[in-house]
């Protein structure tokens, strides 16, 4: 037990790793679907430095961090098995499931554009990117506040930053078409 708050602290290191390849994949994601729209050789340049910066970022960053974080995670758990068993803890692990799958698909948009394939707008992948600020929210006030009791007032308020990402979305959207510089 000794080594716990060592494992703690490096856990927490990757999360945040994780998450900063999460939030900036869709990103790469978002510029890559609108390169195509673009001209060629424009489009070209384009499309081939984002699938370098976009493989850099996954196979870098985003997968070791995914990995290790979880990989520290079990370590905790196994160190600490009595947290499996309280309410925060198996909602908090019930995100990580989101989380997981939201880096799986994240994993099959990126083989998609490594082929050229652009199977969604780059209004879809905004509005996709902002699933990883709910997960986030979610997971650190969970285990913050340690309390899944007031679970429908958590619901209420994730549903309540998830209308105003879509209305910044929204607003973005329009600043960007009066002004495409923006």
């Amino acid at each position: 037990m000794e080594y716990y708050n060592y494992i703690k602290a490096l856990h927490l290191i990757f999360v945040v790793t994780w998450f900063a390849a999460l939030f900036y994949i869709p990103r790469l994601f978002i510029y890559h679907i609108e390169a195509n729209d673009k001209p060629s050789p424009e489009r070209e340049i384009l499309t081939n430095q984002l699938k370098l910066m976009t493989k850099r970022l996954w196979f870098i960053i985003g997968w070791p961090s995914a990995i290790l974080c979880t990989l520290f995670a079990l370590v905790l758990l196994h160190l600490n098995s009595g947290l499996i068993y309280q309410p925060w803890m198996q909602v908090k692990l019930g995100f990580v499931v989101a989380l997981i799958a939201y880096h799986f698909k994240c994993h099959q948009i990126f083989k998609q554009l490594q082929r050229d394939e652009v199977n969604y707008s780059s209004r879809f992948m905004r509005i996709f990117n902002e699933a990883t600020s709910l997960i986030l929210f979610a997971v650190v006030f969970l285990v913050i506040l340690k309390s899944a009791v007031n679970w429908i007032y958590g619901v209420v308020g994730i549903f309540a930053l998830a209308i105003l990402l879509m209305l910044g979305i929204r607003f973005y959207k329009r600043v960007r078409e009066k002004n495409p510089e923006a």
